[in-house]
């Protein structure tokens, strides 16, 4: 029901744009809402796998090298651990697949070593105490420095390599691994210091890739429009389908055998879990394969090329400028569709206890996810460079993060990378993609950065959440310091009015 209910919206609201503004082919539709069904069941099955084999493991790793007194091996494991996890998320396959002038395994290595170091860093940091926020000044500073000399055409695929590194196999892993150092410190900064681990790896990549662009020189770039299939009968809708299920089978199998392997070594060296509980990690293994590979065929076939067809249609007609409101509308309703997102609003949940609720969490990242679109649109339309919006919106993320609570500063930085996941590069950067093509922009300089500016957005908007928070709870406090001065000087048989408070005490 869960993940019903999050892919209903964007699927309505795919069809009435398709009736009112761009009419398709049934096939085209049938098409669409068959991989809507992919993504429901697909969702469902990765959630229940997360819960019972991702947010575990991930939980013990963090455990274990909390307790390790060794720095030298809690560094090299997480170094491992993040290059691993990285090269197994398929949402950078998914990206490395659209610069056919460099090669995927270039991308995919320089990345998966951002991550590498980063998580190094982000696991460091609580044990030498080092404040998030100045760390994230600090290696902002550094990426907007050396964009300087980065290529035009490399700086949206930097930033949005940072966000789609962060996607539905790191982000349950990695915020697993801050909750199990949480669990072992239980000092009063370790809930704080549980979040901001996927915050700095989505740092490394974005570091990482400029640097690739600096030293790499590619040659011209292709880019090639997605197929839409248009079938006619529901046999070859289940065709279609059927057809692309082994290769995501293949690549999702991949890179989860590399998540076991991992697991299977961890367990021989630890002996963390006892055989009833092996086997439940084993069929949450199983339920995260069955979980993805549905939901990447149902998005890649039946989402990406209904999302480009969508927004070229819109961008050669007339009335192009309902994209702007259009795309606010579609990235509010999105966010619920990213597998990731629930993961990190339960997790959120259960570490503030419950004053900052999922339900909380899920209003604010859609706000910033339909400002995300709305900034997109706007900038494609207009051909605004994107670090005209990324310089002063990351300036006042990092300024906002010496005035918010910690606690806030390290979820708002998670929510930027976890946002930014598979339904964002599988639909969105199509969605934005047509619309460049329609307007006759420049694909690479417009429509790429789309996912830089959804990981961005959640950034202000969560931590404008946590100063609303922040003021909320000290307005409790004073009440309720103001209420127990009243009581004290209550005198029997007298009412007392004080501000807000009306007070009478009996005689007994």
């Amino acid at each position: 029901m869960e993940a019903f209910s999050s892919v209903l919206p964007i699927t309505i609201i795919v069809l009435v744009v398709t009736v009112v503004l761009t009419p398709m082919t049934s096939g085209t539709i049938l098409m669409f809402l068959t991989g809507a069904a992919l993504l429901v069941v697909g969702m469902g099955f990765f959630t229940l796998g997360a819960d019972m084999a991702m947010m575990p493991m991930g939980e013990s790793v963090g455990i274990q090298l909390t307790k390790s007194s060794k720095i030298f091996l809690v560094i090299i494991v997480s170094f491992v651990i993040g290059a691993l996890i990285t090269i197994a998320e398929p949402d950078l396959q998914v990206l490395a697949r659209q610069f056919p002038s460099i090669p995927a395994v270039y991308l995919i290595l320089t990345v998966a070593a951002g991550v590498g170091i980063f998580l190094v860093i982000a696991i460091l940091r609580p044990l030498l105490k080092i404040p998030l926020s100045a760390l994230l000044v600090v290696f902002y500073i550094i990426i907007f420095v050396v964009a300087q000399f980065v290529p035009a055409d490399f700086i949206p695929v930097a930033f949005d390599s940072g966000g789609v590194t962060t996607g539905p196999i790191t982000v349950p892993f990695i915020l697993a691994m801050g909750v199990g150092e949480a669990l072992i410190r239980s000092d009063k900064h370790s809930q704080e210091d549980s979040f901001g681990l996927v915050a700095l790896c989505s740092v490394g990549p974005i570091l990482a890739v400029m640097l690739l662009g600096i030293f790499f020189h590619f040659g011209q770039v292709e880019m090639e429009s997605y197929v839409v299939h248009d079938a006619s009968t529901s046999r070859e809708v289940a065709k279609s389908f059927i057809l692309e299920l082994p290769h995501f089978l293949k690549d999702v199998s991949i890179a989860m055998g590399a998540i076991v392997f991992f697991f299977i070594v961890f367990q021989l060296v630890s002996r963390r879990y006892h055989q009833h509980q092996l086997g439940r990690i084993a069929v949450g293994f199983l339920y995260t394969l069955i979980g993805l590979v549905l939901f990447l065929t149902g998005v890649n076939v039946g989402f990406i090329p209904v999302g480009q067809l969508l927004g070229s249609e819109i961008g050669v007609s007339p009335y192009k400028w309902v994209l702007i409101p259009l795309g606010a509308l579609i990235g509010y309703f999105i966010v619920a569709a990213e597998p990731a997102v629930h993961v990190l609003n339960k997790q959120v949940e259960e570490i503030s206890s419950g004053a900052i609720t999922a339900k909380m969490m899920n209003r604010g990242l859609a706000i910033g996810m339909a400002a995300a679109l709305a900034i997109t649109m706007t900038r494609i339309l207009l051909g605004i460079p994107i670090m005209w919006i990324l310089i002063p919106g990351y300036a006042f993320a990092l300024i906002l993060t010496f005035f918010v609570p910690r606690i806030f500063t390290g979820i708002a930085f998670d929510s930027g990378g976890v946002c930014s996941g598979p339904m964002s590069s599988t639909f969105l950067l199509p969605f934005a993609m047509g619309t460049c093509e329609g307007v006759g922009g420049n694909m690479l300089i417009d429509a790429f950065g789309i996912v830089a500016i959804v990981a961005m957005t959640p950034l202000i908007v969560i931590q404008l959440m946590g100063m609303v928070y922040q003021f909320r709870t000290k307005q409790a406090a004073a009440l309720t310091e103001q209420q127990t001065a009243v009581i004290s000087t209550a005198v029997a048989g007298k009412v007392v009015d004080w501000g807000k408070i009306t007070v009478f005490k009996t005689e007994d």
